[in-house]
Parts: structure tokens; sequence; C-alpha cells
């Protein structure tokens, strides 16, 4: 009886356990954002203003959320690194972009505003950022 009720408990300690185990191992997530700023136009900002230009490190697997906080548009291009799916280059003012990276490698892209500040209505001093960004999957 006491051999049976240590195997019960064994096993509804295994059970309890996994589902822990499984969520340990998910998928990171890092969120960036495209922010306006007034020298410069806009920046690249996590929990602080990070620059126009920055890199980040990864594991494989991760996923990078790009929201365009900024009130214009971007054009998002990949120059180096194993090819990313990210459907249409254009990202919206107001919306989230998710980029998965799933080889090892060093993946650099560009986000080029498709309006100027001029257009948008914004004040800013000096030309507009171009932002880049270098990803290294480790």
């Amino acid at each position: 009886m006491k051999g049976r009720v240590a195997l019960l408990l064994v096993v509804g300690v295994t059970v309890s356990v996994t589902p822990t185990a499984a969520a340990s191992v998910s998928t990171p997530t890092i969120a960036l954002s495209i922010v306006h700023f007034v020298h410069g136009c806009h920046v690249w900002a996590r929990s602080k203003v990070l620059g126009p230009a920055t890199t980040i490190s990864v594991k494989p697997g991760t996923r990078l959320k790009i929201r365009a906080s900024c009130p214009m548009d971007f054009d998002i291009t990949q120059t180096a690194g194993p090819k990313l799916r990210f459907g249409s280059p254009r990202l919206y003012s107001g919306t989230t972009r998710t980029l998965v990276f799933r080889k090892p490698g060093v993946y650099k892209l560009v986000a080029k505003n498709v309006q100027t500040s001029e257009e948008a209505g914004l004040e800013t001093l000096g030309p507009d950022n171009p932002l880049r960004l270098i990803v290294r999957v480790r």
C-alpha cells in the first residue's frame, strides 16, 4: 500500500512539474518601438531610448515585436543575415510587426520613414534618422 501511495505521489509531482518546465523553454519575446524624437525625428526605444542604431543579442527562436509609435510609416528592409519572413515591408503608424529569428547569425535591418517629418507635421531638429538594427542570434 505504501508503495502505491509513493508511486502516485511521484506521478502527481511529475505531472504538475511538466507544464512549468515546458513554459520555461518557451520562446522569448522582445518589444522594440520606433518613437518620435525631436533630434533626428525617430529612434529605437525599449524601456529607454536606444538611439537611431542599436544592437541586440538573442537566442534562436526569439520573437521581436516592432511597434511604430511614431506618427509616420516606415519601410523595413533586411540587408544581411538569414532570410526573415515579415510580409509587407511597410510598417504603418500604430501597428506592430513580429519577426522570428529562427537561425543563428547576424541580421541587419533598416527602417526608413516614408513621409518626411514636415509632411507628418512634426517638429524636429536636423535630418530624419534612418533606423538601423542589428540582431545577433546565438
